[in-house]
């Protein structure tokens, strides 16, 4: 595309953000059980860090997607990114735990201004297909968050931790551009909201297709934060270098991606229902592969989790058009919900989880994790799809 072409396209620009931004979402995973090492913390209180992380990068994203939506400027998608760059760059190097954990909210906050404004703002921009649209704007965000592993794990094994700071510079540089490519909202005065958030919110809560949409996202969510939250510490374990871990779950993290790519294609193919369910319910069989391959079969093993990575991811742009759909006023805010607040929530189960998994262990405790999406989504999705007015 030509270089004129691409500066009129803000979408292109929001992409590229979107996969930015989510690199440094991804770069902790890998990496925390060596910080926790290095800080003397125990596996169950690094596991609070992380979900802190996953907190702040999500359960907020509702009401910043609401802000987005009434305040109409673009400065969520600007300073999220900048916040995001810096602060999650400079945690790994922290020397205080306290240093670590303020690092850490303020990085997850940005995450938080950056992910409900550019989802309301890819449905503005989208000139034709929604919902390929939103699955490309989906996958480079989770390609992103793939790279992030990578790129911390690496800095970390060879440089060392207190290098990683120098990894703010491509989000700062990226913020700068946007700012000046991705154009100002042109809006009528018909199109601004004087709705307050818990109308917004009650308005939500009232719309039985949204509710199930939003119970779905946790229950996908619930399996991948548990992978990526505690199977590091697992292969940390089994004497895994930095590097090598990274490399994993870049490759489960990507996969993801190439699910959300596909997720339209497979629609048209399948059937939205049929989707959903490929997507909830095959985990299960899939972790108990796991479980009885990873000490004597690690590639193999391995394998099955990147698998488990895709199926994963592939009902979530489908899931997230749906969700924008039935309340199209809302456009962010929605995006907050099935983007952000599912995620917030099951961190807040994860900051107990970690307890129980450092108790009974690790795969265990995945394993009875990936009994409840796939027997609730059965019984969801059936509900979801059920021909009754709202």
């Amino acid at each position: 595309m030509k270089d004129a072409e691409m500066k009129k396209n803000p979408i292109l620009w929001l992409d590229g953000a979107h996969f930015i931004n989510d690199v440094y979402t991804g770069m902790l995973n890998p990496i925390m059980p060596f910080i926790a090492t290095k800080l003397s913390i125990s596996m169950a209180f690094a596991t609070i860090i992380l979900s802190l992380s996953h907190i702040c990068a999500s359960l907020l994203q509702p009401l910043f997607g609401f802000w987005a939506d009434n305040i109409v400027k673009r400065i969520f998608i600007f300073w999220g990114l900048i916040f995001t760059s810096i602060f999650i760059s400079i945690a790994p190097a922290s020397n205080e735990i306290f240093i670590l954990i303020l690092c850490v909210i303020l990085g997850s906050l940005g995450s938080s201004f950056f992910h409900p404004q550019a989802l309301g703002l890819v449905v503005r921009f989208a000139e034709n297909d929604v919902a390929k649209t939103m699955g490309i704007f989906i996958a480079l965000g989770s390609i992103g968050f793939s790279i992030g592993p990578l790129m911390s794990a690496a800095v970390a094994q060879y440089w060392g931790l207190s290098q990683m700071p120098v990894l703010c510079l491509p989000g700062l540089a990226v913020a700068l551009l946007m700012f000046k490519f991705v154009p100002k909202i042109r809006v009528s005065e018909n199109d601004k909201s004087d709705l307050k958030f818990m109308a917004a919110l009650t308005d939500i809560c009232k719309n039985r297709k949204l509710r199930l949409l939003i119970v779905m996202a946790m229950l996908k969510t619930l399996i991948s934060t548990s992978c990526l939250i505690l199977l590091p510490f697992l292969w940390q374990g089994l004497g895994y270098e930095p590097f090598y871990i990274g490399c994993i779950l870049f490759a489960f993290i990507f996969a993801g991606g190439i699910g959300s790519f596909l997720s339209r294609s497979l629609e048209k193919k399948l059937g939205t229902q049929n989707v959903f369910y490929i997507s909830m319910i095959s985990t299960l069989p899939l972790m108990f592969l796991f479980a009885l391959t990873y000490k004597n079969l690690p590639v193999m093993s391995e394998i099955i989790f990147v698998l488990i990575g895709f199926l994963t991811m592939l009902a979530q742009p489908v899931m997230m058009v749906m969700a924008q759909s039935v309340l199209p006023q809302y456009k962010s805010i929605m995006g907050g919900f099935i983007n952000g607040f599912s995620w917030g929530v099951v961190a807040i189960l994860m900051s107990v989880i970690g307890f129980v998994a450092q108790a009974k262990g690790i795969v265990p405790v995945l394993l009875v994790i990936s009994v409840i999406p796939a027997v609730l989504s059965f019984f969801v999705i059936k509900h979801l799809f059920k021909k009754v007015d709202e």
